[in-house]
């Protein structure tokens, strides 16, 4: 399939790429794999999509199609090999792969997702990364009505974390260090408020939360946390500090607490997020850059200034 690109969502770890903070990336490098856009040429075998239609692709284009994760729907867990969208390599094992801060992109039928006319597709971009990203474990851990849910941090991942825990069901409280998120936090869903250098907070909330998602990419303790779960519960890492952090085994052992990671979800389950979201109005709240202002865009995102998703216009390309 031939997709014109229309919008292009900034994450953060495109930073991390551009850097080679990571290690591993393919020069030259096209990022972005938060992408909408419409079809406007489709193969001769392609049989879910047409001309015309709106269309999504997300983390990655690719997987085996045959390992055991690739037949449950998990294909973000392929035991063989799964294509990152941008630097990574095809199946082939050669050819290298280009994103979306570009006109057009051309991708299988089967990695592409089905995009409401009823959404602004500013704002359905980020769901393509951050939305899945987040709705993947509380899906996993089967949040809902009578739930305690923590988010750690406010920032792209967080703020979709807040709007979908709460639409489940979940009472939900906002974990921060600052309390300017207090307000936005209320907006976006959140039923309380923790400043975490609160001493006096902290431990009024200890043993209270049945899930934690944290979504910080930052170093920081995370026994902080940790201290807050209650018997059975469970902290999700869904952010990738820079220095792996170290926790208190005997603060899991005494409430038989969790510590998990989680990444994206499936095409099956990508597509599930976005009915979902065109089911109850849900997108990202995104500030629209022109690709000019990609590089302040950047600085921005690493300072934490923004609310809470640069989208590129791709016709500013």
């Amino acid at each position: 399939m031939l997709i014109d690109i229309m919008y292009c969502g900034v994450c953060h770890s495109d930073i991390h790429m551009v850097r080679d903070e990571w290690g591993g990336s393919i020069y030259p490098l096209v990022p972005g794999h938060e992408i909408v856009g419409k079809v406007s040429r489709v193969g001769m075998d392609v049989k879910k999509f047409k001309a015309g239609d709106l269309a999504g692709v997300g983390v990655l284009v690719d997987s085996c199609r045959t390992c055991t994760s690739c037949k449950q729907g998990l294909e973000q867990y392929c035991e063989v090999h799964w294509v990152p969208t941008y630097s990574g390599l095809e199946m082939d094992m050669k050819t290298v792969t280009y994103g979306g801060y570009s006109n057009q992109i051309v991708t299988d039928e089967n990695y592409v997702l089905h995009i409401s006319e009823k959404l602004k597709l500013e704002g359905v971009a980020p769901l393509l990364c951050a939305g899945i990203t987040t709705y993947s474990p509380l899906r996993h851990w089967k949040v809902g009505t009578g739930h305690k849910v923590g988010v750690v941090g406010l920032g792209g991942l967080g703020h979709m974390t807040v709007k979908f825990a709460s639409s489940f069901g979940a009472e939900v409280t906002m974990l921060s260090t600052s309390d300017s998120k207090r307000v936005d936090a209320k907006r976006l869903g959140a039923a309380h408020f923790i400043n975490t250098k609160d001493d006096n907070a902290l431990k009024q909330n200890k043993n209270q939360f049945d899930i934690i998602i944290n979504t910080i990419s930052a170093t920081h303790d995370i026994n902080t946390y940790v201290s807050l779960l209650k018997l059975d519960g469970t902290m999700v890492m869904v952010g990738i500090p820079p220095e792996d952090p170290s926790f208190s085994v005997s603060g899991l052992i005494s409430k038989r607490k969790t510590i998990a990671g989680s990444m994206i979800g499936g095409m099956k389950e990508t597509q599930e997020m976005l009915d979902y979201c065109a089911e109850k109005n849900i997108v990202s709240d995104v500030e629209v850059i022109a690709m000019k202002d990609i590089n302040s865009a950047y600085e921005r995102m690493i300072k934490g200034d923004v609310r809470y998703r640069f989208v590129i216009d791709i016709s500013t390309l």
